[in-house]
C-alpha cells in the first residue's frame, strides 16, 4: 500500500490504494450514529448523503479529468455544468407526455436519458469552443488560467441569460422517479437511487479507461513526457483536447442530476456549485479522480448530517470538513506528483 505522503504520478488512482483515507468515510458514520435520535433516521440521511456526494462528483469529475490530465485550472467549468442544466430543461420540456403522470418508469429513464446526452452534448461542444478560444493560449500559465476562464464563465452565463431567460426554469423530477422506497424504516428516494448507479457507472468507467486502455495510456504517458509520446507518432495536443471536452461533456451531465436534485434551473447554478466543486478536489487532492470520489462522498454525507443535526451550521460544513482535513494532510486526501 502506499504510504500518506506517496504521490501518484499521474490523474488516475494508482493500483496499490491508501486506505487510510476511506476511514474517513466510516468515521463520519460512526460519529453520526449515536446523534440521530433512531438507527433508521441515520440510515436515511447517510443513504442520501451518499447519493448527493456521487451527484456531486459526476459535477467535480470533469475538473478533476482536465486538471489531473492537462494541469489547466478551469474556473469556468460552471458554464459546462448550467449547459447542461438548461439543455435538460428544453428537452424533458418537450418530452411532458414521457415525463408526467400516468408515464411509465421506462419511458421516465428514457426521457432523463435524452436530456444527459443533449445535456452533454452541448456542453462538449462548448467546451471545445471554449478550450481552443481561451485555454490554448495559456496553457502552463495557472494565474492567467483562472482570470481567463472565470471571465469565460462570466460570458458564458450571460450567453445563457440571452437564450432562456434570467429566472428560474422548473426542472422537476420524472413522475416515475418521484417519492421513496421503503425498506423497513428506511426512505430511499427514487431519484437518489438513479444517481447511485450512475454515479458508481462514472466513477468505474474513469478508473477502467485511464489504468486499464490505450488511450489512458497514452494519456499518462503524454502527462509525463509529452516529447517523447509525441516522437512515437501519437498527436498528444488532440488527445487533451479530447480530455477536456470529455471533461466539460461530464460537467453537462452533472448539470443535469444536479438541476433535477434541485428541480429547477437558473444561469447562475454552475456558478454557485463551482465552490463546492473545488472544495471536494481540494479535499481529495488536486487531480486526483479517487480523491474526488472519496471528498464528494466525504462532503455530502457532512452537508445532511449537519442540515439535521445542526441546521444553522450546515452551510460551513464543507468548509469545516475542508479544513480538518488538509490539517490532516496538507495535499489532501490522495494528493498527485508535484507540479
Amino acid at each position: 500500500m502506499t504510504t500518506a505522503g506517496a504521490p501518484a504520478r499521474s490523474g488516475g488512482p494508482r493500483l496499490n490504494v491508501d486506505w487510510q483515507p476511506l476511514a474517513l468515510l466510516l468515521g463520519l458514520m460512526a460519529l453520526a450514529l449515536p446523534l440521530m435520535g433512531s438507527a433508521s433516521s441515520w440510515a436515511t440521511l447517510t443513504l442520501a448523503g451518499l447519493a448527493m456526494g456521487l451527484i456531486i462528483f459526476i459535477i467535480a469529475s470533469g475538473l478533476t479529468l482536465v486538471f489531473g490530465l492537462m494541469d489547466v485550472l478551469n474556473f469556468g467549468h460552471g458554464v459546462f455544468i448550467a449547459l447542461g442544466a438548461f439543455m435538460a430543461t428544453t428537452v424533458m420540456g418537450g418530452m411532458s407526455a414521457w415525463t408526467g403522470e400516468g408515464s411509465s418508469l421506462a419511458a421516465n429513464l428514457v426521457a432523463v436519458g435524452l436530456a444527459s446526452l443533449a445535456g452533454m452534448a452541448v456542453a462538449g461542444a462548448a467546451g471545445l469552443v471554449f478550450e481552443r478560444v481561451l485555454v490554448r493560449p495559456v496553457y502552463g500559465m495557472h494565474l492567467k488560467q483562472i482570470l481567463i476562464t472565470m471571465g469565460g464563465m462570466i460570458i458564458g452565463e450571460e450567453c445563457i441569460k440571452l437564450l432562456w431567460g434570467a429566472q428560474l426554469v422548473p426542472l422537476p423530477v420524472p413522475e416515475g422517479l418521484r417519492g421513496s422506497l421503503l425498506l423497513g424504516e428506511v426512505a430511499i428516494e427514487k431519484f437518489r437511487l438513479l444517481a447511485v448507479v450512475l454515479g458508481l457507472a462514472v466513477f468505474a468507467s474513469l478508473l477502467w479507461v485511464l489504468n486499464r486502455t490505450k488511450l489512458g495510456l497514452l494519456i499518462r504517458a503524454g502527462v509525463q513526457d509529452r516529447e517523447m509520446v509525441e516522437s512515437l507518432g501519437y498527436r498528444i495536443r488532440r488527445l487533451f483536447v479530447a480530455v477536456f471536452v470529455a471533461g466539460s461533456a461530464l460537467a453537462g451531465l452533472g448539470g443535469v442530476m444536479w438541476g433535477l436534485y434541485q428541480q429547477g434551473v437558473t444561469p447562475q447554478i454552475g456558478a454557485q456549485v463551482n465552490t463546492l466543486i473545488f472544495i471536494v478536489i481540494i479535499i481529495g487532492g488536486l487531480g486526483s479522480t479517487l480523491g474526488c470520489f472519496v471528498g464528494a462522498l466525504a462532503v455530502g454525507l457532512m452537508a445532511n448530517y449537519c442540515g439535521f443535526l445542526f441546521p444553522k451550521a450546515a452551510l460551513f460544513s464543507s468548509i469545516g470538513l475542508m479544513v480538518a482535513v488538509l490539517m490532516w494532510r496538507p495535499q489532501g486526501l490522495y494528493p498527485v506528483g508535484a507540479r
